[in-house]
């Protein structure tokens, strides 16, 4: 049996401007995903933002379009939902970590995600971990996807100097009539 833990959760931002969101949802479980859809939708509320919502087949295919939202639509960050159960093959292992792998690299990319894929032994712990009046694993997903759009929005409106500031004047093109220092 599982021991109970408490966990800290930073509290929401909030936002000057609008924020829209995309949650990329694998219904393979539907029970569960819509738990987690609802977790999404309560917390997405909270920080008054806006949401839409797309389906794909599997965990595999959660990464491939939020990649292509990202390029291709007008979102501020993604919510990836799924639910992965350890069957009797190493399917599951491929799913686990390519899923996992494909949403950290669009991460490290600069696209504001929150993974909400499960990834667990069996069904009851699945059911924990959707619930919304449990362990709301869809709503912390929308909670991470909230924060890094913060933070992405803070850090974008800081300039970084590129190139090289020169010391004293220097000698620029130009005809006799023109200009040649600068």
């Amino acid at each position: 049996m599982a021991t109970v833990e408490t966990h800290y959760a930073l509290p929401l931002p909030s936002f000057e401007q609008p924020v829209k969101l995309l949650i990329v949802v694998a219904p393979y479980y539907r029970d569960i995903a819509d738990n987690m859809i609802a977790g999404v939708r309560a917390v997405v509320a909270k920080a008054g933002a806006s949401l839409d919502l797309v389906e794909v087949p599997g965990a595999l295919e959660v990464p491939t379009a939020i990649g292509m939202a990202a390029r291709m639509a007008d979102y501020d960050g993604f919510v990836a939902l799924g639910c992965v159960i350890r069957g009797e093959t190493t399917h599951y292992d491929t799913v686990c970590n390519d899923s996992s792998r494909g949403l950290t690299l669009l991460g490290l990319q600069g696209i504001c995600i929150g993974n909400g894929i499960l990834t667990v032994e069996n069904r009851a712990q699945a059911e924990v971990r959707a619930d919304p009046e449990g362990q709301d694993k869809g709503g912390g997903a929308a909670a991470a996807a909230l924060h890094l759009v913060a933070l992405a929005r803070k850090w974008s409106t800081r300039s970084r100097e590129i190139g090289f500031r020169p010391g004293e004047e220097f000698r620029v093109a130009g005809d006799a009539d023109g200009a040649v220092r600068a």
